[in-house]
Order: structure tokens, then C-alpha cells, then sequence
């Protein structure tokens, strides 16, 4: 049986691009929670009484996008808009980038503070892709993504890597614009065509299909199979131990 089979994927497959944030660490759940404080906290100081950030919200809205998109795209959701401010704005200022700048202190404190949780089944699988001989790559809107790498321990899995500081050192557009993800696969040296697509958003689906990559795979770990199937994924599954030895 091919490698590919055995990984749950075409034959023509010789690169595996993962998202990080709910795909490979469990560090989605760190960012829902940063967030929710964060936007939760803008609204009751400037728009009291709006409903709170949900789930819904970070679903549709931030998942997966580069923080500053994640903000201007759920303000607008509300009919708001702010200044755009600067890179060095404080993380207090009423402006697109003093918002982001308050997201990530929350989640830099966390993941310090806690550390990195990975999901076992990824890894596994990670370590079954290196195995079979193909390239890997992680592409991750977060800034914080070789950080996050390192202190999860799977540093050496990985070929290489395309996160926030490198997107906007290439200005990149973030997902669901296929820009980073096409990015990956050159640095890999492969076709979009020779390469899939791991991602746990809708919005990081949608760039998959966008790039028109070989294959898309969803990883549904808040319970939006449909969504994801919906937005272009070939396959959805709840974890990727699911894809070992062709099991979807």
C-alpha cells in the first residue's frame, strides 16, 4: 500500500501543510478565551448592552485570520468601526490595532503562564507523515507561531514554516485568502496540487480550496462538520489519528 493510503490521502500528495491553532496544539481554545475578554471588554465599555463575543463570533468572524482582519471583520459583524491605528499603539487604545495589541497580551500570558497542550492524535499522525517521507509545513496566521512550536516540542517535524511575522514581512493576505498556504508549498518546493490542506476553520478551508490545492482536510473540534464541508474540505474528521491506515 502507498505511504499516501496509509496517511488517508491521494497518491499524487508529496506535502502536508497544517494550520497550528486547533490543529495541531489545543491552543484555539487559548485564543477563543483571549478573545472573548478582550472584544467583551470593548463592548461594555463602548457599546453597553451588545451581546458578548460567542463562539459563533470566533467561528465565522476571527478564526484563523490574521489578528488586525479578526478585528475589523467581527466589528463590522456589529456595525462598528474604529481607527486603524498603529503597530504601537497600546493595548488600551480604541483603534483596530490597540485591540489586537490587547488580544495577544492575554494570550502570550497564557501560554507562558500554561504552556502548550498538543492533541496526541496530531502528532502521531505528524510523526507518520515525516515517516512516509513527505514535507511538512506549518502555516498559522498567529504571529506567535514559532514560539508555540517550540515549547509543544515538534520543532524537528517540521520543514518549515509560514506565520504571521513571515506574512507580513511578504505581505501575505491571510486566510481565507489562499496567499499563505501557497506560500508554504513553494517553500516546500511542490505544486498546490501535490500538497493538502489541514485546517480546523472555515476560513482556513475556504483558502485551501481557494489555492486549489490537492486535498482538503477539516479537522471539526467545535462541532462545525457541515461548515467545513460546506466551505470546500474533501474530508472532515475530529482527529487526524482518524486519517492513519486510509481509517476515513
Amino acid at each position: 500500500m502507498p505511504a499516501q493510503n496509509r496517511l488517508g490521502l491521494p497518491d499524487s500528495i508529496r506535502a502536508c501543510l497544517f494550520d497550528l491553532d486547533g490543529v495541531l496544539t489545543r491552543t484555539a481554545t487559548v485564543h477563543m478565551a483571549a478573545w472573548k475578554r478582550t472584544f467583551d471588554g470593548f463592548l461594555q465599555a463602548h457599546e453597553p448592552g451588545s451581546p458578548e463575543f460567542s463562539q459563533l463570533d470566533y467561528n465565522r468572524f476571527v478564526d484563523g485570520k490574521p489578528r488586525a482582519d479578526g478585528v475589523r471583520d467581527f466589528l463590522a459583524s456589529r456595525g462598528i468601526t474604529l481607527p486603524e491605528g498603529s503597530p504601537a499603539d497600546p493595548a488600551d487604545a480604541a483603534t483596530v490595532q490597540g485591540i489586537a495589541a490587547r488580544k495577544n497580551e492575554l494570550v502570550l500570558a497564557e501560554l507562558e503562564e500554561h504552556g502548550v497542550e498538543v492533541y496526541p492524535g496530531s502528532v502521531d499522525y505528524l510523526r507518520a507523515v515525516k515517516a512516509a517521507g513527505l514535507a511538512t509545513a506549518v502555516v498559522t496566521a498567529s504571529a506567535n507561531g514559532e514560539q508555540v512550536i517550540g515549547v509543544a516540542g515538534f520543532a524537528d517535524l517540521i520543514d518549515t514554516r509560514i506565520d504571521g511575522v513571515v506574512a507580513a514581512r511578504e505581505h501575505l493576505r491571510g486566510k481565507p485568502q489562499p496567499d499563505t498556504f501557497l506560500a508554504g508549498a513553494r517553500a516546500l518546493g511542490v505544486e498546490p496540487s501535490e500538497a493538502v490542506v489541514f485546517e480546523d476553520a472555515l476560513s482556513g478551508v475556504a483558502a485551501g480550496r481557494a489555492g486549489k490545492f490537492g486535498f482538503v482536510v477539516g479537522v471539526d473540534r467545535v462541532g462545525q462538520a457541515e461548515g467545513l464541508a460546506e466551505q470546500g474540505a474533501d474530508v472532515v474528521v475530529q482527529d487526524l489519528s482518524e486519517l492513519l491506515d486510509g481509517g476515513a
